[in-house]
């Protein structure tokens, strides 16, 4: 688990040098403008009226930016994003990128269910060991609002039905654009309740 850890961290290393100067371009005016056709699905504030869409707001713009290229390119399949950024150059991703960034992030709330969030958090913050899996707050960190210098995404307050599906998708092979594959091994390795649980937790996390 050490070295797909730290295979992870060199990978993307080199994806946060790659695109150091689109990041430092990037536009938070020009990004909204190009981000109005986002809000049917993700909200005008970047926080969805849906559980099928995850919340932008507050999400790292490393992250965002290589989803919309990943997209772009063909290297993620999402069936609503179908010709959404097929136009979009790599300093438009980041330009939407960077205006979500900007936006103040979703506070969730998470079932009020003892268990469940005891459960959750225990995997969130230490993982289970005995199946292989390593504490999320690894890399998406204690609070949720993940690492940007190492392009992993922030948690806190996102969709609970969102969660669950993407996970669902990575067990399952059915997304495959995590770098050293690190999110389908682990996704892999959860059962539906862990990813219940989980998702829950990071619901109410900020």
């Amino acid at each position: 688990m050490r070295k797909l850890l730290a295979s992870l961290a060199i990978t993307m290393g080199a994806v946060g040098v790659a695109h150091a100067d689109l990041q430092a371009d990037a536009d938070a005016a020009a990004g909204r403008d190009k981000a109005q056709a986002c809000a049917a699905c993700h909200g005008q504030q970047g926080i969805s009226p849906s559980g099928a869409f995850p919340n932008l707001a507050g999400q790292q713009a490393s992250y965002l930016a290589k989803q919309i290229m990943d997209i772009r390119d063909g290297n993620r399949m999402v069936a609503q994003m179908a010709g959404q950024v097929d136009n979009y150059s790599d300093q438009d991703a980041w330009d939407v990128a960077k205006y979500f960034a900007e936006m103040d992030p979703a506070l969730g709330q998470a079932e009020d269910d003892e268990v469940l969030i005891e459960r959750g958090r225990e995997l969130y913050r230490a993982g289970n060991m005995a199946k292989g899996i390593p504490a999320c707050s690894a890399c998406h960190s204690p609070t949720g609002e993940g690492i940007g210098s190492a392009v992993y995404p922030a948690l806190s307050g996102q969709k609970h039905d969102y969660l669950v599906s993407t996970l669902q998708d990575f067990a399952a092979g059915e997304r495959a654009n995590d770098p050293a594959a690190i999110m389908r091994s682990i996704a892999a390795k959860m059962s539906d309740s862990d990813m219940d649980a989980v998702s829950n937790y990071v619901r109410g996390l900020h």
